[in-house]
């Protein structure tokens, strides 16, 4: 009959094993461990003291996010998506704009009797060398320039409510013969040889001629002279022949109401002059582009009157 170990009886075996390794030094390898070599080359070292090591503490909870730190987190990402995300600009500020200038009453290309005030009372002031024309062109623009600087005014050369205020307060209004004078350059002084009897005074300086009779202007012209090839001769002469319709046979021009004064130079009507203005020059004679006002003239002055061209 056979005898098999009981589990007890196995148990004991195990137990007394253990005992003997334990006395003899060896330790016991767990299954699988790397082998530390014979027993007899190593030398005996007492056991280590075992310590069983404290259970790790658990974790700590992480804390929910603070009330205050989600409203920052909140408001930071309302800002990136108000000024583009990744980086991108926000778009500029509307450029901001000036206020505009006052309206103008009257600036360059006007023209008509407000124009002609205009400049008739700038004259007054010492502002606008010439007649009045009725067209405010370049030089109105400076004349009045010139006005809005002496007056601590916006000096545009714009007529602006302010500028006709201050104009019209330091000026009277301007008589008819300054608004409507005979020439376009103001009549220079008569020289003193034109001051008695019957005199055809005609100055280079303001480009008119004056019909004065005692010292007095009884009409008054716009002439414009010869060339520097051709010049106007200067001095006190008298009328030597008079020619209503003449015709220059040197230049093969009409001459209309001719005055002869000095050879071939005479005081007449000029076509040309009428259309072209100081663009041109003539041939040495005294050209008159108002045809009413030579041939009234033409038929006032007698042969042998003076002539004095200065």
């Amino acid at each position: 009959m056979t005898h098999r170990p009981t589990r007890a009886g196995v148990g004991v075996v195990c137990a007394a094993a253990a005992v003997a390794l334990l006395a003899s030094g060896c330790a016991v390898q767990p299954a699988g461990a790397e082998p530390h070599g014979p027993a007899a080359s190593a030398p005996p070292s007492a056991a280590p003291s075992v310590t069983a090591a404290a259970p790790a503490a658990p974790a700590a909870p992480s804390k929910p996010p603070s009330a205050s730190a989600s409203t920052g987190r909140k408001e930071a990402a309302e800002h990136e998506e108000k000024a583009g995300k990744a980086g991108k600009p926000a778009p500029p500020a509307a450029p901001t704009t000036s206020a505009a200038p006052p309206p103008a009453l009257m600036a360059q290309g006007s023209e008509g009797e407000k124009v002609r005030e205009l400049q008739a009372r700038l004259r007054q002031t010492g502002h606008f060398g010439l007649n009045p024309t009725g067209y405010y062109g370049t030089v109105t623009v400076r004349s009045v320039s010139a006005f809005q600087k002496g007056r601590g005014l916006p000096a545009d050369g714009r007529v602006t409510d302010a500028t006709w205020r201050t104009l019209t307060a330091h000026t009277r209004t301007p008589t008819r013969q300054e608004l409507y004078p005979p020439t376009t350059r103001p009549v220079a002084d008569p020289d003193p040889r034109c001051l008695t009897g019957r005199v055809l005074c005609i100055s280079k300086e303001s480009r008119t001629l004056a019909w004065m009779i005692d010292g007095k202007i009884v009409s008054a012209m716009d002439v414009r002279f010869g060339s520097e090839l051709t010049p106007t001769r200067e001095g006190e002469f008298g009328v030597t022949f008079k020619s209503r319709h003449h015709h220059s046979t040197l230049y093969d021009t009409p001459m209309p109401y001719a005055l002869f004064f000095s050879g071939g130079q005479a005081v007449h009507y000029s076509a040309d002059f009428a259309a072209n203005g100081y663009n041109g020059a003539s041939h040495g004679c005294v050209n008159v582009r108002d045809e009413k006002k030579i041939a009234a003239l033409f038929d006032q002055v007698r042969v042998g009157e003076k002539v004095v061209v200065y």
